[in-house]
Order: C-alpha cells, then sequence, then structure tokens
C-alpha cells in the first residue's frame, strides 16, 4: 500500500512540475518576445546603438547580415554607432515574426523574420531589406539577453534544380 501512495504522490508532483515549468515558460516566451519584438526595434529604430548593444550579454557576439563578426557589448556598440552616423541613419526595423524554442529553462534559440527600408549601403554591399536572424539567449539573474546573433538576408525560396542546366544547341555545320 506504502508503495501505491508513493506512486500517487510522484506522479502528482511530476504533473505538478511541468505544469509549473509551463507557466514559466510562457512567461519567459513573451519576455523574450518583448525583448525582440519591442526593445529591439525600438533601439534600432531609434538608432540607439547604446540601447541595442544593451540587449545582449557583455561578451554576446553578433554576425551581421554580410558575415561580418562583432565580439561583446562594446564593440556591437561601437560598431552599430558607427553604421548609424549614415548607412543605417534613415533606417526602420519592423520585427514581423518571432518564434522561439527553449533548450533549457536558461537558454532559448529566436527565429526572427525582419523586413527593412532606408538603409544606405555602398554599392558593394547588398541593401537588406527582409531576413532572418537567429539568436541564442540566455536567461542571466532573471533577465533574457542575446549571448549569438546571426543576420542573414533572405530571398524568396526556389526549387532546386533537377539537374545541371541545359546547354544552348550549336548552330549547325551543314549547309
Amino acid at each position: 500500500m506504502n508503495r501505491l501512495l508513493l506512486l500517487l504522490i510522484l506522479v502528482m508532483l511530476v504533473a505538478s512540475t511541468q505544469k509549473t515549468l509551463g507557466v514559466d515558460q510562457s512567461q519567459d516566451e513573451a519576455e523574450i518576445r518583448n525583448l525582440v519584438q519591442t526593445r529591439q526595434q525600438e533601439a534600432w529604430n531609434r538608432h540607439d546603438a547604446k540601447a541595442y548593444a544593451a540587449l545582449f550579454t557583455e561578451d554576446g557576439d553578433l554576425v551581421n547580415v554580410v558575415g561580418w563578426w562583432w565580439k561583446g557589448r562594446p564593440q556591437i556598440e561601437q560598431k552599430l554607432t558607427d553604421a548609424y552616423i549614415f548607412v543605417f541613419r534613415e533606417s526602420t526595423l519592423t520585427v514581423n515574426e518571432v518564434q522561439v524554442k527553449f533548450l533549457t529553462p536558461e537558454i532559448a534559440v529566436a527565429h526572427v523574420h525582419w523586413s527593412m527600408v532606408g538603409a544606405k549601403t555602398p554599392p558593394n554591399i547588398p541593401e537588406p531589406r527582409q531576413g532572418i536572424q537567429t539568436l541564442t539567449l540566455r536567461k542571466q539573474v532573471d533577465k533574457w539577453l542575446i549571448a549569438a546573433f546571426q543576420n542573414t538576408n533572405a530571398v524568396p525560396e526556389t526549387p532546386f534544380p533537377k539537374g545541371p542546366p541545359i546547354a544552348p544547341s550549336a548552330p549547325s555545320a551543314t549547309p
């Protein structure tokens, strides 16, 4: 009889723990969405490099759409300060969609679909118009911050070719 009672208590404890984790995860997901959809977008659109960099852990990494790798909050802030002088001075970022997946209670991955207008990139760099960010977030002292950030320009997906391109036929050599 004691084993049955112990089993019942364990089942109730597991169910209670799962429910509690679900509630906490919903709150954490809301905090992550706020970080991305509100704070990131607003900091970018105010062209506030300090506020944008503050969304990152002190040792956070950012890889931008052209593959430039910025390491640490101070470098992220400095590079964005430089970018806001001209290239992104009139840019507007819109976060269109956020999907969050928790790897642990303190680590999450977010995929963020975004669009942008108003960037003035040099001729050798494509203007960012839409893309996907992949963010690895870490919860530190009850606050979610970006630990790693990868940004990619997006183009519409097309089917893969099923073989090599067909070469044009050569003109006939017979008169």
